[in-house]
């Protein structure tokens, strides 16, 4: 039976789920040039015991020096590391999209390429998929007491994950989170079609609405200023308003693709 390795003072959970073989990590990345060799770097690194990992970096038009950053990437990390690379910039959903698209893993965890989250969390994400508690996890920056969260963010997402689980009946405390782990079965069936950041509450509404619990899990998160390549901004909180509202009132409801156990 597989077993994830202890990992500074973490003390691991056998696997009980020898199914999963492979973990699919999918970096979106847009101008990251200062911080992708690093993440990717931190993702080999994480020790995952006899589980393999993949590494799909979706470049999404980079105009910086990026693309030499990942090429050098591949290069270095032949066996792991694949680099698709988007001819424009057409959004984060979109690079998620395409890299789920060609996803081979059992598990598949999306990335950001800032440095906001650890990679050295995987651990604490997979724990509830290879124990079977659920097939989709998410990292909640909120379950964990931070001072470095600003007040803004706070409000924001509080007023999104609020109308989700008023919308869907869930009890979410972070839906705008950006560490999704789940099984790459669970993401087959949806009918994605956003480009931008309204990607992340139309695939938690879509999860949600197709019958799948999201478990959540504690994450640490070291937020990045505008000045520093924070690219979100207001308009996307209210085109995640608009998709949440869309995505319950207007798009056909998907069949109930919960796995029967």
């Amino acid at each position: 039976m597989s077993q994830l390795r202890r990992v500074g003072t973490k003390t691991m959970t056998p696997f009980v789920d020898n199914s999963i073989r492979k973990l699919t990590v999918i970096i979106p990345v847009y101008n990251e040039q200062d911080t992708i060799t690093e993440v990717v770097e931190r993702v080999c690194a994480v020790d995952l015991g006899d589980i393999q990992k993949e590494i799909i970096i979706s470049d999404d038009g980079s105009t910086d020096r990026t693309p030499a950053a990942v090429e050098r990437l591949q290069t270095e990390h032949t066996e792991i590391v694949r680099v698709y690379t988007s001819p424009t910039n057409l959004g984060k959903g979109a690079a998620v999209r395409l890299g789920m698209s060609l996803a081979q893993g059992d598990v598949i965890i999306i990335q950001d390429a800032d440095l906001e989250l650890d990679p050295a969390e995987y651990v604490s994400m997979l724990e509830p998929l290879m124990t079977g508690r659920a097939d989709v996890v998410y990292g909640s920056r909120f379950l964990r007491t931070s001072s470095r969260i600003p007040a803004r963010t706070r409000l924001a997402n509080g007023f999104l994950t609020f109308l989700t689980n008023l919308l869907y009946g869930s009890h979410l405390t972070d839906m705008e989170t950006a560490y999704k782990a789940f099984r790459r079965e669970v993401v087959a069936g949806l009918r994605l079609r956003c480009v931008r950041f309204d990607f992340e509450p139309e695939m938690t509404a879509k999860l949600l609405m197709a019958g799948h619990h999201i478990d959540e899990v504690p994450i640490t998160y070291n937020p990045r200023t505008p000045e520093e390549g924070k690219k979100i901004s207001w308009l996307d909180g209210l085109e995640a308003v608009y998709t949440l509202l869309r995505c319950r009132f207007l798009d056909p409801r998907p069949p109930d693709s919960r796995r029967h156990k």
